[in-house]
């Protein structure tokens, strides 16, 4: 077989297993502590005890097999495919602002479509790393001309994801763009001016009535939540009381009284850290913590051994979020960050969240096993000076 016509089944023996595994433990995990968190409260929300655990047992079979789409596709003809794909996540966060958007928590963030919600927020995630590598990957240097442009465009969902409102995703959306563009070889001085003018932006918003006050409340309770409203540290207050009652090893699987009692407010999804705390312990919860370490290695690798710099932006933005993702969920969980409602990854439930971040890990294991191809693909043309051979076999 010639080196430009190699089959799936060659790529597949390249497959880095143990980023593979990672998110499937997690996964896994996540879908215990769902079912253990849902359980008891199932009959004050009028469902089965197993309702949740089946459900998000679907969203990781579909997460599945989104990622193994992602994986047998060469990522370099996703190049092509990755701005019809901000386009279309454009087009989603337009239409769930109108009259077809579900509204709940004050908030137009959801379609409805029979008994599945789908956020376009999750996927607007997507948006912003396939345009950022589209541009960015053109490019040698970035320089102000394409800066510019980079960040017109990954701000146009990061605007529309604000609007919705939905803060967290916004600020999720940001850092995996300044990621992608560190990555990207952006001048120095550009990206000590992009920060200074996110702290000025912070500063502003914070002060100028910009944002809602509930929206303050909870950006600042975490610094000063002894002055801060009684509703908004109760989350805070009742987070730190089941990962604190865990002690070493936790109170064991299906108890604990903050999870049994849901004594915290949506531990299912954005608090699921803290049903781990409680049940798990101390063990637990570095047993999961240890997990993303290794993805995060795993994924750092996966950029050191791109063959070009497509590939090498896909992985860069997919780490961002990632990381970022849960350094901010257990850190609001445990009073070290503002609470923002940001998943944590593959382990809280919810199916926009699960299928974009098995999209990501898809994504990872696509560019690391076609390290060594020879194979450019038909939507991504050689530059003048494009390596051809691989910087590590």
């Amino acid at each position: 077989m010639s080196r430009n016509n190699k089959s799936i089944f060659y790529y597949l023996r390249h497959v880095d297993y143990l980023l593979l595994m990672s998110a499937v433990a997690l996964s896994l995990i996540g879908l215990v502590m769902i079912y253990s968190v849902t359980k008891a409260q199932a009959p004050y929300l009028g469902v089965g005890p197993d309702h949740y655990l089946i459900r998000q047992a679907l969203f990781l079979v579909i997460g599945f097999i989104v990622m193994f789409m992602f994986i047998v596709v060469d990522y370099r003809i996703l190049e092509f495919f990755g701005v019809l794909i901000y386009g279309f996540a454009l087009l989603m966060l337009v239409v769930v602002m109108t009259s077809v958007g579900s509204v709940a928590l004050g908030a137009q963030r959801w379609f409805q479509l029979g008994p599945i919600q789908v956020q376009p927020s999750e996927f607007a995630v997507l948006a912003v790393i396939f345009i950022i590598a589209y541009f960015a990957s053109k490019e040698e240097q970035i320089g102000f001309k394409a800066l510019i442009k980079i960040l017109v465009f990954a701000g146009i969902p990061i605007l529309l994801v604000y609007k919705q409102p939905d803060l967290g995703t916004a600020i999720i959306l940001g850092v995996t763009a300044f990621t992608m563009l560190v990555v990207a070889n952006t001048r120095a001085l550009h990206l000590f001016l992009m920060f200074v003018a996110l702290i000025l932006a912070i500063v502003i918003v914070l002060n100028l009535g910009i944002l809602k006050q509930y929206q303050v409340d909870r950006l600042t309770a975490f610094l000063h939540p002894k002055n801060a409203p009684p509703a908004t540290v109760y989350n805070l207050q009742q987070s730190e009381i089941a990962i604190g009652s865990g002690g070493a090893f936790g109170t064991g699987f299906g108890k604990g009284s903050q999870t049994n009692l849901a004594f915290v407010p949506e531990q299912q999804t954005d608090f699921i850290f803290t049903a781990v705390g409680e049940q798990l312990g101390f063990v637990g919860s570095a047993t999961v913590i240890g997990l993303f370490f290794i993805m995060a290695w795993r994924l750092i690798r996966a950029i050191s051994l791109s063959r070009d710099s497509y590939g090498r932006l896909l992985v860069a933005g997919a780490l961002g979020c990632i990381v970022f993702s849960v350094f901010q969920n257990m850190g609001m969980t445990i009073g070290l960050m503002p609470i923002t409602g940001i998943p944590l990854p593959f382990m809280s439930y919810g199916g926009s969240s699960t299928v974009v971040f098995f999209t990501m890990i898809g994504l990872a294991l696509n560019v690391e096993m076609r390290r060594k191809s020879g194979n450019i693909g038909r939507f991504m043309p050689l530059k003048a000076n494009q390596e051809l051979e691989p910087v590590i076999r």
